[in-house]
């Protein structure tokens, strides 16, 4: 079964934008999201070099991937500057998200779901990889090593 069959081409869209709240989840950590932060969590949320372990999922990172930095400009638009309204307003549009993955069979649920969870510590550890290698770009024993 195609993943989208079952999804409105609206329902496709918000499910595409599924990698770009979870990135701007993870760069929502100190509340700011300028123009240098834009390009880290392009380069942080590198779709293809995303190692998924989910056949299932395929097409879906690769469409991910082509509408990743259109999607990330165009939602960071829209989101609140506040960093805690900006946190609840991702958090409300991961909800839908999830709203339109109940359309969706439960095996490709629980695969996005498995996925997602992968995805997300993948991006949390590359941003807080660009963290440490700027805060402590010499390896100090006990911090960095």
């Amino acid at each position: 079964m195609e993943l989208y069959t079952t999804l409105t081409p609206a329902q496709k869209q918000k499910l595409l934008q599924f990698p770009v709240y979870i990135s701007l989840l993870a760069a929502n950590a100190d509340g700011k999201f300028d123009d240098q932060e834009k390009q880290k969590a392009v380069e942080m949320a590198d779709i293809k070099n995303y190692d998924n372990k989910e056949p299932l999922l395929t097409r879906f990172y690769a469409e991910a991937q082509d509408a990743f930095e259109k999607n990330l400009e165009h939602l960071e638009s829209l989101l609140p500057k506040d960093k805690q309204q900006r946190e609840d307003a991702i958090k409300q549009h991961l909800a839908e998200i999830e709203a339109v993955l109940n359309e969706l069979g439960p095996e490709y649920v629980k695969a996005m779901y498995r996925s997602m969870q992968s995805f997300k510590a993948y991006v949390s550890k590359a941003h807080d990889n660009v963290l440490e290698h700027f805060l402590f770009p010499l390896p100090i024993k006990g911090l960095t090593q």
